[in-house]
């Protein structure tokens, strides 16, 4: 099963490490009165996300499930969730359901940019960051309530790394951008919007970050983006 730890108030990691890959994969829990998954994960991990949910939750009472851009571990397991979960809904960005709805088993609710909606006691915007991490339909989730950014591929660490850390996650990022022999090294690509967008990120001044793959972080979410867009422009 899943490892699980608690990041934000009722917001949970689920998180497996992955050795031939060399890195985590972590969906995100959120438990309130309408629960949320954020990320499937793939196909071949279900079976122990889904274990590690139902600890958590009642997954027949799952309502949400949201995820970034089309990726196997993005939404990899949609259908087998929407099969275990009969009132929930898939909701992503308005892109990607034009694009790729169709493989869902059921319609996928399209958000528009800085669109709202609720799960109970927290509240979602959606940020539509095309390009970032990558793939023009990406997007994000910022919990307004607690503060909580969920980063998608940004911040990519390798490692089976500490749950959340309050240390910076730039010198791990940086080593999987910079890295030659990597195939993750050209996968977040630099274009003439990404300042925009991730100046827009820092301007929310998330407390969280929820980060897919390696560490999430907790602290000052702001200076972690400004160093992030200084790396960038120096690359």
């Amino acid at each position: 099963m899943a490892r699980i730890d608690e990041i934000e108030s009722d917001v949970f990691r689920l998180s497996i490490f992955s050795t031939e890959s060399g890195f985590q994969y972590n969906a995100f829990l959120v438990r309130d009165e309408e629960p949320l998954l954020y990320h499937t994960g793939p196909k071949l991990l279900f079976s122990q996300f889904s274990q590690a949910a139902a600890s958590l939750i009642d997954l027949k009472q799952l309502r949400w499930i949201s995820y970034s851009h089309f990726e196997s571990d993005e939404c990899g397991a949609l259908n087998e969730w929407l099969t275990i979960a009969p009132q929930a809904e898939a909701v992503t960005g308005i892109v990607g359901v034009a694009v790729n709805g169709e493989f869902a088993i059921r319609p996928i609710r399209a958000l528009q940019d800085n669109e709202v909606f609720s799960t109970g006691k927290k509240s979602f915007r959606y940020l539509r960051t095309p390009h970032l991490p990558h793939g023009w339909d990406a997007g994000m989730l910022f919990e307004e309530t607690d503060r909580t950014l969920f980063t998608s591929d940004l911040f990519h660490q390798n490692g089976d790394v500490e749950p959340i850390t309050e240390t910076s996650l730039m010198a791990r990022f940086k080593e999987v951008l910079q890295n030659s022999q990597s195939p993750f090294s050209n996968y977040i690509p630099y274009t003439s919007h990404t300042e925009q967008q991730l100046r827009r990120l820092e301007g929310l001044k998330p407390k969280t970050l929820a980060v897919m793959h390696g560490s999430s972080y907790k602290g000052d979410g702001k200076s972690v983006i400004e160093e992030l867009i200084k790396v960038f422009q120096e690359m």
